[in-house]
């Protein structure tokens, strides 16, 4: 069975327009059922990470660029119900009746929340994965350095300064990053990982970009989490200091049909955690029950 333990590369990706607005998409994959990925801060469509569970499902992913990153413009829904009619848009565009389940991860979280409590005959299940909810969302300090490090303005910058530590010193960059993942030492999180997991890490990191969509997505949200009523997953780790395990736990007690899962990663990272092979059979499972 793959894993997600693998260099990282960008895959190609698409662009519908739509009459919401413009959204960039990637569709991979043979399955006669989808799955819809909103990908996590930072992130855009062409960024794959821990989809290789949906492949082994024999499912194929439907990954778009949410307001603000890559090549969707932040005016393409620029909230999460705006841009869960988008969505639904752009499935209708490519044929997708209905959706075996939706996906959120991290701060992609509210908007597979929203899609799924808004567009209920599309999705028939939800995914969430280390996923931001309707607590209060960022920490004062975080959203301060957010707001000033990844605003649109010097956001590239920021990255560029990035890229050149981790090619520089990939450890201490990787450590950098970490201490933000992890309530643990980020060297202990680090001596954690595998070659090729750190290799994947590196690879992710040097890619990321912010955008407009960072910024966006630390503003407020309505709480719609009681409304969503499919059968729901809500995988996160006790050791997450960027998302904390109170969101896992809030939304699963608000959601009618939801089970909790304790991943044991030692980081946001749950893909990359020991009992992961554990978590995703367990989606397998999900993903294939009637």
């Amino acid at each position: 069975m793959s894993t997600s333990r693998t260099a990282f590369s960008e895959r190609a990706t698409a662009l519908a327009r739509l009459p919401a607005g413009t959204v960039e998409y990637r569709l991979e994959g043979e399955g006669s059922r989808t799955v819809l990925v909103f990908h996590g801060g930072h992130m855009r469509a062409g960024l794959a990470l821990g989809e290789e569970v949906f492949a082994d499902a024999g499912l194929t992913v439907l990954a778009p660029s949410r307001p603000g990153y890559g090549r969707t413009p932040l005016t393409t829904g620029a909230t999460p119900a705006g841009f869960a009619d988008a969505t639904a848009q752009l499935c209708g565009t490519l044929g997708i009746e209905r959706l075996a389940a939706v996906v959120g991860v991290s701060a992609g979280g509210r908007t597979a929340l929203t899609m799924a409590a808004c567009h209920p005959h599309l999705v028939e299940r939800v995914i969430l994965q280390s996923a931001v909810g309707f607590l209060p969302w960022p920490d004062r300090l975080t959203r301060l350095g957010g707001r000033a490090l990844f605003n649109a303005r010097v956001e590239a910058g920021t990255w560029a300064i990035m890229r050149s530590l981790i090619r520089a010193a990939p450890s201490s960059a990787l450590c950098l990053l970490l201490r933000d993942l992890s309530v643990l030492p980020a060297r202990q999180v680090l001596a954690g990982l595998s070659v090729s997991e750190r290799a994947t890490l590196t690879g992710l990191f040097t890619m990321m970009r912010s955008g407009h969509g960072f910024v966006a997505d630390m503003l407020p949200v309505p709480d719609c989490a009681a409304q969503v009523g499919q059968p729901a997953l809500v995988i996160a780790s006790r050791r997450d200091r960027s998302v904390s395990f109170a969101h896992a736990e809030s939304l699963a007690a608000a959601m009618p049909n939801a089970e909790l899962v304790d991943s044991r990663a030692d980081s946001h990272m749950i893909w990359f955690g020991p009992d992961y092979p554990r978590i995703a059979a367990k989606i397998r499972d999900f993903l294939g029950a009637g």
